[in-house]
């Protein structure tokens, strides 16, 4: 049997973040934890929010993938207020990976953070939960990084293990 663990991931990726997606569900597999994800496994019938957490109660733990949906070569932090600040190449996840991220916080879950290289705020930046984030793994891993990813997957498993079998 599967254990069930809810991952925040975009339904829409580019060629490259797919190919990281894969990564993640393969070591998911690897360690018989089953995705589930509101769009990909499960369908609303309800108010997505709520589905969400009505999904997340019966997970065991959550993996956040902060992939790039929005990005825009120019823009400005807190336009119009004495910290103003000029900002280039501004990379957005999806704002869903902040409300799930918060959702499985507040369920006491053990979460698995991911970014890609630009991806920032909110639940993407460090010391804002106990979670380390981690760089979002690359079809161009090397062997070693292969290895050390995977022992990312394992010790966190544990952590979903322990919370499925308690």
């Amino acid at each position: 049997m599967q254990i069930p663990v809810f991952v925040s991931c975009p339904s829409q990726l580019n060629d490259e973040q797919e190919k990281s997606r894969k990564i993640v569900e393969r070591e998911l597999q690897k360690l018989n934890l089953e995705w589930r994800a509101l769009g990909r496994t499960d369908y609303p019938t309800e108010l997505p929010l709520r589905e969400v957490l009505i999904l997340a109660k019966h997970c065991a733990g959550g993996v956040i993938l902060g992939f790039e949906q929005v990005y825009a070569p120019t823009g400005t932090r807190r336009r119009l207020t004495p910290e103003e600040k000029p900002l280039t190449d501004i990379r957005v996840p999806t704002a869903w990976n902040h409300l799930e991220a918060g959702i499985l916080f507040s369920l006491g879950l053990p979460l698995l953070v991911f970014r890609e290289s630009g991806i920032t705020d909110g639940i993407f930046d460090n010391g804002v939960t106990d979670v380390f984030v981690h760089r979002m793994p690359v079809s161009t891993l090397r062997p070693n990084e292969r290895t050390a990813l995977s022992s990312v997957f394992q010790k966190w498993q544990a952590a979903v293990r322990t919370r499925y079998y308690a």
